[in-house]
């Protein structure tokens, strides 16, 4: 915009200059002085509207020889501002509101700090749908450039959670740096969708965690306390710890562990685990079973019946996730 709004203050010298010369030297009218300016440093090839005397033709060389690539630089300056701000900013909006129109199931950011980015990094490598809310113009250049859906506005506000679709959304995830911004998040989400599911990031401080299940998140997460509690079990318990990196992430043991929700339409639906040949066919083995009531069953039993809506955390290698995926 500096260089612009240069050019264009130059530009206008240099019209004032034209202008004022055709006038001195051939004594013409202010019009046909402009006119005859214009004509020269833009190159139209339209006639002379005055006949030039040998001061005049020279005075329109040097006009030419100034004026004419000043002016081709002062086109290229506008056409790239055009160009690549805001007819790329627009054609980047209406696509992203194209994505945003059919988006369901999706999962809402509040908040691109340290605990939104590596959320909405975990979010994208597994190839969930989601949209993040950030007010932060240097946060969301970053957003923008990991090619993440971001909507810029104030997350507490009713309007912008609307933008996000939340009324579609699986779940919001309230990781603003304030938990008196997480209270207001939450409060404004569940007033909009009573039933979406809220995670909440707590500062940690006394009283933070009960304000914010109090406002409606249904689980409150300390990163502070969390890391604490994995840094303590990691001296005491350093092989399960590793196991369990091994298994959530999918390190040297190509295992994962895995939640699926078995549907009305699945093949498995009320056959016991030996039936179902999840151990025989898919090599996976069935750590628990959560009931739709909420009812965790660890380590079942092989003639557990396996009943419509249950999740079934499983472990073994993506593979074979994938393929009992498809009979659920």
């Amino acid at each position: 915009m500096n260089k612009i709004l240069i050019g264009v203050i130059s530009l206008f010298v240099i019209l004032i200059c034209g202008t004022s010369g055709y006038m001195l030297i051939e004594g013409t009218s202010l019009t046909d002085a402009i006119y005859m300016t214009v004509i020269s440093i833009t190159t139209v090839g339209f006639s002379e509207v005055i006949p030039l005397s040998p001061p005049g033709k020279y005075f329109t060389i040097l006009l030419i020889f100034g004026g004419v690539g000043f002016f081709l630089y002062m086109v290229s300056l506008i056409t790239e501002a055009m160009i690549e701000g805001g007819l790329y900013t627009f054609l980047g909006r209406r696509l992203m509101e194209k994505k945003l129109d059919v988006m369901k199931g999706h999962y809402i950011v509040c908040g691109f700090g340290r605990i939104g980015k590596v959320i909405s990094k975990i979010l994208h490598e597994s190839k969930k749908t989601f949209v993040i809310i950030e007010n932060n113009p240097d946060e969301i250049k970053i957003i923008e450039e990991l090619g993440y859906l971001v909507l810029q506005g104030d997350s507490t506000n009713d309007d912008m959670l609307k933008k996000a679709h939340i009324m579609d959304a699986k779940a919001l995830i309230a990781v603003t740096s304030s938990d008196a911004d997480n209270v207001y998040v939450i409060l404004s989400a569940r007033g909009l969708k009573p039933d979406i599911y809220i995670l909440a990031r707590s500062s940690g401080k006394k009283g933070a965690e009960i304000k914010l299940l109090r406002a409606g998140a249904n689980k409150v997460f300390s990163p502070y306390e969390i890391g604490a509690r994995r840094m303590a079990q990691s001296l005491m318990r350093p092989t399960v710890i590793d196991f369990l990196d091994l298994t959530v992430h999918e390190g040297e043991l190509g295992l994962r562990l895995e939640e699926l929700q078995v549907s009305e339409k699945a093949t498995l639906v009320n056959k016991t685990l030996m039936e179902s040949g999840i151990r025989s066919e898919h090599d996976l083995i069935v750590v628990a079973i959560k009931r739709q009531k909420g009812e965790m069953l660890f380590n079942p039993h092989s003639d557990t019946d396996i009943l419509t809506g249950d999740i079934l955390v499983v472990l073994g290698e993506q593979t074979n996730i994938q393929s009992l995926e498809k009979k659920l």
